[in-house]
């Protein structure tokens, strides 16, 4: 698939806002803390994954109710679900002037009932885009960071209304972040969840 730049600005992608709020002290020392480990630009990547990956437990495993959207909050209070571990690592991999972008999948409701996003991100390397999937690893998903194929934590099965959408944007879409933003907790939040862009 080929991913397509919502913004053809690439400086776009490097951009903070209100979700991405890669200004934000906790976000900058968070960022600085992982760089200490890493030789290069790839390796910090690979180390921000890993850390939103793992550090930070998707809300739906651990059973948290909270919902959390701006990147910042994430960090702080250490949960979110996938848009919202989306928007942490791609506020830790700006912070460190790597164009990250936004990017969302199509999948069936646990059931089969409807559909609902999933978010995750695209890295810029080498000139092109790789996507990244910080959801957080469980029974049956085994995400990895890769810039040699994408070793992401679901596949769409066309068969069942899923898919991957190719766009890249440079800030949350509007349905994710008014669905995060109006949710009183994650069960209500599972309600809501957006269907499709």
């Amino acid at each position: 698939m080929e991913l397509i730049q919502e913004n053809p600005d690439l400086s776009a992608y490097l951009c903070a806002d209100d979700a991405i709020d890669h200004h934000h002290p906790l976000v900058r020392q968070t960022a600085a803390r992982l760089a200490q480990d890493a030789q290069d630009s790839y390796a910090y990547a690979r180390l921000a994954f890993e850390f939103v990956r793992d550090a930070i437990p998707h809300s739906q495993d651990s059973g948290d109710l909270r919902v959390t959207w701006r990147a910042s909050d994430v960090l702080e209070q250490g949960t979110g679900v996938c848009y919202a571990k989306a928007h942490a690592l791609t506020a830790l991999l700006r912070a460190e002037d790597i164009p990250t972008a936004l990017c969302y999948q199509r999948f069936a409701h646990d059931g089969g009932e409807g559909h609902a996003l999933h978010g995750l991100v695209a890295v810029r390397f080498n000139g092109a885009w790789h996507r990244q999937d910080p959801r957080g690893n469980k029974p049956g998903v085994d995400a990895r960071f890769s810039l040699d194929g994408e070793q992401l934590a679901f596949v769409p099965e066309a068969e069942a209304g899923e898919r991957d959408y190719p766009g890249l944007y440079a800030v949350p879409h509007p349905a994710v972040l008014n669905a995060l933003q109006a949710a009183v907790d994650r069960p209500h939040l599972w309600q809501t969840l957006p269907a499709a862009l």
